[in-house]
């Protein structure tokens, strides 16, 4: 764990360096950014628009592939330890940044949903020739992965690390413009995001390794693009509220394993809830025990006293789980 924590700080140290005055400027796609591995481009056309998707793409194998989908405040470099040890085990590890997120494009406007994102990434992942894959999804990415695995057939496996979603929310808060979210993103500030953090990832704890992992943010707020970074960022709320993927867990035919952090307190929409509404959101502690009574089928791993982001808070206990499906 020690030598992973220096990479991350010599990354972010790395990147601090290559800016005047030590602050750091990104561009929309991050430019001056540096991945863990070489980023590729898959380019398409999607709703009149002809729009980039970078992605990583390791490994060699053929039968046995690994697709990654990140979190809505990350993208797709976070997953850089899990793809180096799927790799170590003849793994194909191919990690996509989605359209409006990290390095891929964004656009000024977009219809988002987790179908077309799905649709996207389903169609880069044959763009590579891979037939069959087992898809991991965390946090928002686990909305992705749901939706993937409800409309395509050539998953092996669906993998949920810690997603949200698993309520809907809709049921429970109001619904928002986009030009709300969009005026949250906008007066978005590091100390901000990383407050936020804190208290609904890491139980009120940080380390220099999550402190890293804010680089492409701190980089993009004081870039030259930021207002089209944010306004993506809001657009990218309305699927969350938008898409109840608790319908959609029967539609999975493919394996689906649920491995929560029960400490995870994430819940979209808890400053806003509908009047009346008592229900607390965001309890991981009975969200997954929900799920699995509805879907008997689906496998649950609960880590207790981890949160949302159990691969960083105790990657060697949330290894031990997580390999085991691979």
């Amino acid at each position: 764990m020690k030598i992973f924590n220096l990479l991350i700080i010599l990354i972010f140290v790395s990147s601090c360096a290559s800016s005047s005055k030590n602050e750091l400027s990104f561009d929309a796609e991050l430019s001056q950014f540096k991945y863990p591995f070489p980023v590729k481009t898959y380019e398409f056309s999607t709703q009149t628009q002809k729009l980039k998707m970078r992605y990583m793409d390791i490994g060699k194998s053929k039968s046995k592939v690994a697709v990654l989908l990140h979190g809505k405040n990350f993208a797709g470099f976070y997953w850089e330890r899990i793809a180096n040890d799927l790799v170590k085990k003849g793994y194909r590890v191919i990690i996509p940044d989605q359209i409006g997120f990290g390095k891929s494009s964004k656009p000024d406007n977009y219809h988002y949903s987790f179908p077309q994102l799905a649709k996207n990434t389903h169609g880069l992942i044959k763009s590579l020739g891979v037939r069959k894959y087992i898809v991991v999804g965390h946090s928002m990415g686990g909305m992705l992965a749901v939706n993937m695995g409800a409309m395509y057939r050539d998953i092996r496996k669906v993998v949920l690390v810690n997603p949200i979603g698993l309520e809907a929310y809709l049921d429970y808060v109001e619904y928002k413009d986009p030009e709300f979210f969009f005026k949250s993103e906008m007066n978005k500030t590091v100390d901000k995001a990383r407050a936020y953090q804190r208290k609904n990832y890491y139980d009120g704890a940080w380390s220099n390794s999550y402190e890293a992992l804010l680089t492409p943010f701190k980089g993009q707020l004081n870039g030259p693009d930021y207002e089209v970074v944010a306004w993506n960022a809001a657009l990218t709320y309305g699927p969350i509220f938008e898409d109840n993927i608790v319908v959609k867990f029967p539609k999975i035919k493919a394996k689906t394993v649920l491995i929560l952090g029960t400490r995870d307190r994430t819940g979209p929409g808890r400053g806003w809830k509908r009047k009346g509404v008592k229900r607390k959101l965001g309890q991981y502690q009975n969200l997954g025990r929900e799920i699995k009574k509805e879907n008997p089928k689906l496998k649950l791993i609960e880590l207790k006293g981890l949160g949302h982001m159990p691969q960083f808070e105790d990657y060697n206990r949330f290894s031990k789980v997580f390999f085991r499906e691979f």
